[in-house]
């Protein structure tokens, strides 16, 4: 049972197309960010687990979390559909839908960097912010491994498929140890039950697989949200490297190094609190003085106009101005809002409170 310290949580059901139950929950208060499902996930665990519920508790104070169990993990029902990344967007999707906000800050965590920064690029009206942690562009099937490193991620794959699913079985400690290394006793065991908890071998193999075969390049120039992406400096799992050149890779992202070896920040060491702080002050543009700042009549009329989502040309028509002098009060507009172009600039007119 959850401990009496632990943040209060509302957990509901939405559906796929499919008619496959999707598990959701939020906690805490403030701007909502909503979490991708990521590896293992467990909605009902989280909330007990040494690991998780120390970020519940945290970014609680920062931000309402939503957080849900992709298909066939937790308390989200299986279906037949490929696993993958139009599998992840959907799941994503549907959760949006249900949680009827927009727009919301967005987390992606992992193997979930991909569908979040996928969603945010196909829907900017709907994504505040993105935040990205532990994330890279293209799986290992795209990296041109050598044969030794193929089998090796095969053999780990079919570990996890056939030894999966007992009590303190070494499988998941094999995978909890490259993900967590500097976790305690604790933390660890609190990782393997989680994953034995959330799915079969068989889907946590078919999840793994479904990882390495993402590739989401092709996506990155069209971000057009603020970004930032974070990583552990010594992620066993996820070379910073890889992180560096996801953050290269979108135009205007900012990149953040976290103290940690582990895949994840955990509670206890400085990368915990320093990700959390990051989250609440990027999320909430404490970074910026944007949401101080004093803006003129005409500046108002302008963003209240943007918000609404009207081009150049029909705001000239209500404000009776040239298009010339609209379009260069909006480029005075974008730079002091720390925005690029019209997209960003909606969704930042909204958060202000215009239109």
């Amino acid at each position: 049972m959850p401990s009496p310290s632990s943040p209060l949580q509302e957990l509901r059901f939405t559906h796929l197309y499919s008619g496959t139950r999707i598990a959701w929950a939020t906690s805490g208060q403030g701007p909502v960010l909503l979490r991708a499902a990521h590896w293992m996930t467990h909605v009902q665990h989280d909330h007990e687990s040494p690991i998780w519920r120390p970020w519940l508790e945290r970014l609680g104070r920062e931000v309402q979390l939503v957080r849900y169990d992709e298909r066939g993990c937790g308390l989200s029902g299986p279906d037949d559909s490929p696993l993958g990344l139009e599998a992840a967007v959907e799941e994503l999707d549907t959760v949006f839908a249900a949680l009827g906000k927009s727009p919301v800050a967005l987390l992606g965590m992992s193997g979930a960097v991909a569908p979040a920064l996928v969603f945010a690029a196909r829907h900017p009206q709907r994504v505040s912010h993105l935040l990205l942690l532990g994330g890279y562009t293209h799986g290992l099937l795209h990296r041109h491994p050598s044969a030794a490193k193929l089998a090796l991620f095969e053999a780990s794959a079919q570990l996890m498929e056939y030894g999966w699913g007992q009590r303190d079985a070494a499988v998941q400690q094999f995978f909890t140890a490259q993900m967590i290394p500097d976790g305690s006793p604790e933390q660890a065991r609190a990782l393997n039950e989680q994953q034995r908890l959330s799915c079969s071998g068989a889907r946590a193999a078919a999840i793994l697989r479904a990882r390495v075969a993402l590739d989401v390049r092709e996506y990155l120039p069209q971000l057009r949200c603020p970004t930032l992406v974070m990583h552990c400096e010594g992620d066993g799992m996820v070379a910073v490297e890889l992180g560096r050149e996801l953050a290269a890779a979108i135009p205007g992202a900012r990149f953040e190094s976290l103290p940690s070896r582990n895949h994840i920040p955990l509670a206890g060491e400085p990368a915990f609190e320093r990700f959390c702080g990051l989250v609440g002050d990027f999320v909430r543009d404490r970074s910026g003085a944007a949401a101080d700042r004093a803006f003129t009549p005409r500046e108002r009329a302008l963003l209240a106009l943007v918000a609404q989502g009207l081009d150049n040309l029909q705001i000239a028509a209500r404000l009776g101005l040239a298009e010339k002098t609209v379009r260069n009060g909006l480029s005075q507009l974008y730079a002091s809002l720390g925005v690029e172009g019209r997209p960003q600039a909606v969704v930042r007119a909204r958060e202000l409170g215009f239109g």
